[in-house]
């Protein structure tokens, strides 16, 4: 009698579990499309944004004036804002599908926060001080460090209230920097500082040009010394070495780099608007917009699937090595600007 009960209990078992095979596999299906279809959707890049008219209704929104560096600001507080209320949101800290996927628009949002930190530094630093024994405004102070927290952290607290926060102080900035009753807060466009502000970005951009050059592989001729006869360093290197991005990480430094172009676009913009006078003078408005237009050029529609990986010369594209081309081209006019305006 048990066995039968055994045996009849095991049929009932089995034939629940194949009736329910059908829908569970059905709904696992669904859901792993639905979450597809919302990556591609997260994955989306923002458009870009008229940083002229930000400003201009940012400042009638408060009834006041675009003042000197009053662009610039916004434009920063735009572009950060930009990173975190883009469609998904901030996807860097995720932890659950599809944002912990989704490494291209992590990858985009990581070249937007550096240079969302550099400049913010530059604020602080030098556009807000009239000469190295100045007192640092205390709202960009209090912003700096903001921005660099953990781009990882997902609560405790999380990456986008440190942002947020950040973005609060830099609005309170702009808001005193608009008010002829706070002289405090002033933002001087002077040749050296935005000079010192591009040094970072030549870096930025020389670093990046060489990792997506990188991906097809090179063999580099060992220059860290040249040019110093007296010139030493730490450890010693071998004259040549070949230096290959990994394949795995061709496409993060590619979106990187597009996130990098798209935040450096936008401040360059500002920069054309608050640093007029300077520009005018220097003759280097010219330069400015040549930087400019290399960086747009770089948040065109990129229209297969996948990152392709091909040879210099070979039959399939290599996007990685049109970007370094873009990429190197406005590195190399930022290098002609910072001369004219130390020399010009």
């Amino acid at each position: 009698m048990a066995k039968w009960q055994f045996s009849t209990v095991m049929t009932w078992l089995r034939s629940s579990l194949g009736s329910l095979k059908r829908p569970v596999g059905v709904i696992v299906v669904v859901l792993l499309l639905a979450l597809g279809l919302l990556g591609w959707y997260w994955s989306s890049e923002p458009a870009a944004f008229d940083v002229t008219d930000t400003a201009a209704v940012t400042a009638q929104a408060a009834g006041r004036d675009v003042v000197v560096g009053y662009t610039t600001v916004m434009t920063l507080h735009q572009v950060a804002s930009t990173m975190l209320d883009k469609q998904g949101g901030f996807i860097t800290n995720d932890m659950m599908p599809p944002g912990v996927w989704l490494d291209n628009i992590a990858s985009w949002e990581m070249g937007v926060l550096i240079q969302v930190r550099d400049l913010a530094r530059a604020m602080r630093k030098d556009f807000s001080r009239s000469q190295s024994q100045s007192t640092e405004d205390e709202d960009l102070a209090s912003a700096e460090p903001k921005f660099h927290f953990d781009n990882s952290s997902w609560m405790f607290p999380a990456s986008e209230s440190e942002y947020r926060d950040a973005l609060g102080f830099l609005a309170q900035y702009g808001d005193r920097l608009s008010d002829p009753l706070q002289p405090r807060a002033q933002f001087y466009a002077r040749a050296d500082n935005l000079n010192a502000w591009l040094s970072d970005v030549e870096t930025r951009l020389g670093s990046l040009s060489q990792q997506l050059s990188a991906s097809v592989g090179q063999v580099r001729v060992n220059t860290n010394l040249a040019g110093d006869a007296g010139a030493t360093q730490s450890t010693g290197q071998a004259n040549q070495e070949k230096i290959r991005t990994p394949w795995m990480h061709i496409d993060d430094v590619f979106y990187e780099a597009r996130g990098t172009a798209w935040a450096l676009s936008h401040f360059l913009k500002a920069v054309e608007v608050d640093f007029a006078g300077v520009l005018e003078k220097k003759n280097a408005t010219a330069s400015l917009q040549q930087i400019i237009r290399e960086l747009d050029e770089t948040q065109l529609a990129v229209w297969s699937p996948i990152i392709l990986n091909g040879t210099g010369f070979g039959l399939m594209a290599n996007h990685s090595l049109v970007m370094a081309n873009y990429i190197s081209r406005a590195n190399a006019a930022i290098n002609d600007m910072r001369q004219l305006l130390e020399k010009g």
